[in-house]
């Protein structure tokens, strides 16, 4: 059996092991009559069995699986002549792939050298072993446990105190899986980061006006020897996403308060619906709408009045990523609306506030730090927009306040950076991960200046 398989066994087994345990306790208690002698419910007893069986399984085939493929290399590799051994990773690497395919396919290359042939068979040979002795494993580990979690079963096994410490001990983890995740996503963006920062000087970095990444591969290479100052890729991103939040903010918090102060629930039902609709358009069709629709706009109505506008400019990239955004403020906003207890709004109608002056005064300072989430998410969103910018404001890292002119962002450079297949040994690769590094910290500014708004509010508030 192979390890899908497996792994449906093992549902299957905890299925099984359920209704056994819950038919041993049953039996144990003298029947349905007495199930007041038991210390759980039989439900309880079936749970904790099947746990004790299809866990050890589960757990097993995982660890298997991660660590099979590289034993199997490790193992392959030390039976390769001693010259091929001496090789680097890299081709080491491209070696194993190569025996990896060839014992996948049905035919073999005539060019291809013999100790790559025999270790191909040595690979499915080993592949073949390894499944054999993981279904002898599984087998024996499934027995074991369903024998062992028969075994425990009494009428005085508190089954339920078991059953809730497993799922809470399960939900601890799931909790702590975005931690985790959070954790690594730091520790490898700073690692890299540090690397480039060995090489290039993080005063250069932060406070260099020239981006040009360009480096030379060889010595007698003309034209690279590297310009890494972020200071313009700062400002296109900054100047891009002031433009999108100075149409997102407005549009976005009007839109919320007529819906939920003032619209009509027919009118509600309606206008919503198709306001959140733009949220589901793919951000590439909205740079197919910048790029051929805006931006031409942009550039033949700033001609009629003598301005020089550029064909990517950060005005057309701002304005359609601003109507991108509209919908994540408005809905979010209006929810936060929504949920100010009419407890305020009476009172403020009764001491005689008309409704614009409740709105103003009442709901929307009470409403604030959900208002203050909702555009800290669209700054973020923002941010990190990157197909709008590549087809409406371009590559070029202009250090520039007009928006009528060509500028890129964080995001784009990254992308830029990274595409193709990159050595990242070099500063310019890595100098991708210092940019995610800065794109970082800005968000954690981001989110600490909403948490001291919200902070402040609430206390007033609540």
């Amino acid at each position: 059996m192979d390890t899908s398989l497996l792994f449906l066994v093992a549902l299957l087994l905890f299925v099984a092991t359920f209704y056994m345990g819950k038919k041993r306790a049953l039996t144990l208690a003298g029947g349905q009559s007495n199930v007041r002698s038991l210390n759980s419910l039989p439900s309880y007893y079936g749970t904790i069995t099947a746990l004790w069986c299809a866990i050890p399984c589960i757990l097993l085939l995982a660890v298997w699986t991660i660590f099979d493929d590289y034993i199997i290399q490790q193992i392959i590799v030390q039976e390769f002549p001693i010259d091929i051994q001496q090789m680097s990773k890299s081709d080491i690497g491209l070696l194993l792939n190569t025996v990896s395919n060839l014992a996948t396919s049905s035919s073999a290359d005539p060019n291809v050298e013999a100790y790559i042939i025999v270790a191909a068979q040595r690979f499915n040979n080993l592949q073949w072993l390894s499944q054999m002795a993981l279904n002898l494993v599984f087998v024996c580990v499934a027995i074991l446990f369903v024998s062992y979690a028969r075994l425990r079963i009494n009428v005085k096994l508190h089954a339920r105190v078991e059953v809730e410490t497993v799922f809470k001990w399960f939900l601890l983890m799931c909790a702590s899986l975005a931690i985790f995740t959070t954790a690594g996503i730091i520790l490898s963006v700073l690692f890299e980061s540090i690397k480039f920062f060995q090489s290039v000087p993080i005063t250069e970095f932060l406070f260099g006006l020239d981006w040009s990444p360009q480096m030379a591969i060889r010595e007698d290479q003309v034209g690279g020897s590297g310009a890494f100052g972020a200071v313009p890729l700062f400002a296109g991103t900054m100047l891009i996403s002031l433009i999108a939040m100075t149409i997102a903010v407005p549009a976005g918090l009007m839109a919320a308060i007529y819906l939920s102060e003032y619209a009509s629930p027919k009118v509600r039902t309606v206008v919503k619906p198709m306001l959140e609709v733009l949220a589901g358009v793919p951000t590439v069709v909205y740079g197919f709408f910048a790029a051929l629709t805006v931006a031409p706009f942009i550039r033949e109505s700033g001609g009629l009045f003598g301005l020089s506008v550029s064909s990517e400019s950060a005005l057309a990239a701002g304005l359609v990523m601003g109507v991108m955004i509209i919908p994540f403020i408005s809905s979010l906003s209006d929810d936060v609306i929504n949920a100010v207890p009419q407890s305020l709004r009476d009172g403020s109608f009764g001491l005689g506030a008309t409704q614009s002056e409740t709105i103003k005064q009442v709901v929307i300072p009470a409403a604030l730090p959900g208002i203050v989430g909702g555009v800290l998410l669209a700054v973020s969103r923002a941010i990190g927009e990157t197909m709008i910018v590549v087809m409406a404001a371009g590559l070029a890292a202009n250090l520039t306040a007009n928006p009528l002119e060509s500028v890129t962002t964080i995001t784009v450079q990254i992308v830029t950076l990274l595409v193709g297949d990159q050595e990242f040994n070099s500063p310019k690769t890595l100098s991708a991960f210092a940019l995610g590094l800065m794109l970082f910290v800005v968000t954690l500014i981001f989110n600490y200046i909403a948490l001291i708004v919200v902070k402040k509010y609430r206390e007033q508030y609540e």
